[in-house]
């Protein structure tokens, strides 16, 4: 089946409204959950009084950090940088890089200490000292172990002395910091084994690792890419490029606040917490609950990375674009929260061990290694080696069945059926892949016991009548998306029309006849 295959449009139609008017049912129910136990005691350590006379969830650390407690910080770093990168970019261009690399080191000098700088010093140095050998799998190795004295005592609590002051965002920059820079000294690293002629310098791999807009939350730029954009010397801009970079900055600044008001009305993040409270709640609500747990992390992710990709924007550099949204996505290879992770993993680990993804063995092993080290990254516990091993069996089955069916019998099967029967028959099968990534996914973002109780709704105690109906939503959803798609298809790849034959020719050619025949054939070679 060919992603530009078309349904009916009042087909189209009806999976639209079922799915609009499923997400208005499940979030009445969510809103009628907070507003009722808006009091409870289970409550009152993450559920705080806002504004509009209403108590807001602020159950995420992270977010509320970002645009609430520290975000004047946040913002006067963020303006620093851009205000002196913009003056660099002014007087003397060739030496932006430079400047990018100054200003990140006294950031970090001055909110974790000169202590702390000399720790990642030491890290970059020794990283480098190893990539002047151009060994590629010793590299790997070195990067990897020096993550996972990150990771493990006694490293971690001696490391963690080199941090100054008590400040409340110390453990968070601490391992943001130190995590990140490894993960682009190993990028480093790997690109100068790849360089034919000679080395990079050390001082490269330092203005690649301290330009603060990425240094503490990301996201990653592997070092070639970064390399080749922070030492153009055209920085002219493309028509209308501020333009789109303002919008950006707008609509994620709009995003903050619609975010903001839902936190005062619906309590996403803390009813998942109060497991009692959760085996009263309807089949509805705990179902939309964990879609939307998903979906807000999307978001959160999109907004981060989105407001640190628009000061990059404005350093001149192509920043990994935002991840792809959890309501598009059906099938485990296109699944991830942090598209720069997801690229540096591709790049270094995915597609280096798997090369074209065909084969099954060099696909299984490729799979594995790639989530070891996001194990490694992420940090071995229980919940991440559980959610680790899902989403490898996941992405490994669809690799499977799409071999199975690529084989006879199925593969004659499905040229018989028509394009819009086959694009139904696969839906079917999306649909159910849908809420293995989402339940897969809602074991790193909310714990076992919330996951375990979903499924056993959904699956156990709502069957047959839930479970039919969450099913048939879900494949309305999925059917919208390929409809999505293949729109977009349409747009990037348009269908060639076929040159008009002359008219006399034609009719000197061709018998009356076959006329309509071969119209009728170039119809039907243009529909296969």
């Amino acid at each position: 089946m060919g992603i530009k295959a078309a349904l009916p449009k009042y087909e189209i139609y009806f999976y639209n409204t079922v799915l609009c008017l499923a997400m208005f049912w499940a979030a009445s129910w969510i809103f009628e959950v907070s507003s009722s136990n808006v009091n409870r005691k289970t409550f009152k350590a993450s559920v705080k009084p806002g504004y509009f006379g209403r108590k807001m969830d602020t159950a995420d650390f992270e977010w509320m950090m970002w645009f609430s407690t520290f975000r004047e910080h946040i913002l006067f770093a963020l303006s620093g940088h851009v205000l002196f990168a913009k003056i660099c970019s002014m007087l003397a261009p060739q030496f932006r890089s430079l400047v990018y690399m100054v200003y990140g080191l006294l950031a970090v000098w001055t909110s974790m200490g000169w202590t702390y700088v000399s720790l990642m010093l030491s890290h970059c140095i020794l990283l480098y000292s190893i990539s002047l050998v151009k060994i590629r799998w010793l590299c790997f190795v070195a990067g990897l172990c020096t993550l996972a004295t990150f990771k493990c005592e006694p490293f971690v609590s001696w490391q963690a002395g080199f941090v100054e002051g008590d400040f409340e965002l110390r453990h968070v920059l601490f391992y943001g910091g130190c995590g990140f820079t490894i993960m682009r000294c190993v990028s480093f690293a790997l690109e100068n084994c790849e360089r034919k002629d000679g080395h990079y310098s050390v001082l490269e791999l330092l203005k690649y690792n301290f330009y603060l807009p990425f240094f503490y939350f990301g996201p990653i730029m592997t070092f070639d890419k970064f390399y080749v954009q922070a030492n153009k010397s055209d920085l002219t801009r493309k028509e209308r490029e501020m333009w789109n970079i303002s919008l950006q900055g707008l609509i994620h600044l709009g995003v903050v606040i619609v975010v903001d008001v839902l936190f005062h009305f619906m309590y996403i993040l803390t009813i998942p917490t109060d497991i009692k409270l959760l085996k009263h709640l309807s089949d509805w609500a705990l179902v939309g609950l964990a879609y939307v747990n998903l979906v807000y992390d999307w978001i959160k992710a999109a907004v981060m990375f989105g407001v640190i990709n628009t000061v990059s924007r404005l350093d001149h550099l192509d920043p990994p674009k935002p991840p792809k949204c959890i309501t598009m996505l059906y099938v485990f290879s296109e699944t991830h929260f942090d598209r720069g992770i997801n690229d540096w993993l591709c790049k270094y680990v995915y597609n280096y061990l798997g090369g074209k993804h065909e084969n099954v063995a060099e696909e299984l092993v490729a799979t594995l290694c790639t989530y070891g080290v996001t194990i490694l990254w992420l940090g071995p516990c229980e919940v991440v080696l559980v959610w680790a091993f899902f989403n490898c069996f996941g992405l490994n089955l669809e690799l499977w069945t799409a071999k199975a069916f690529s084989m006879e019998p199925f593969a004659s099967f499905e040229a018989a059926m028509s394009e819009a029967m086959s694009r139904r028959i696969r839906a079917i099968f999306n649909t159910f892949n849908f809420w293995c990534i989402v339940l897969f996914n809602l074991m790193a973002l909310n714990s076992l016991d919330f996951v375990k109780l979903v499924t056993k709704r959904l699956l156990l105690k709502g069957f047959p009548i839930t479970t039919i109906i969450v099913m048939f939503v879900t494949y309305c959803l999925i059917q919208v998306i390929k409809e999505r798609e293949r729109r977009q298809a349409l747009i990037d790849d348009p269908d060639p029309l076929p040159p008009a034959a002359p008219l006399n020719a034609a009719a000197a050619t061709c018998p009356p006849t076959a006329a309509p025949q071969a119209a009728a054939d170039s119809s039907k070679e243009k529909a296969e």
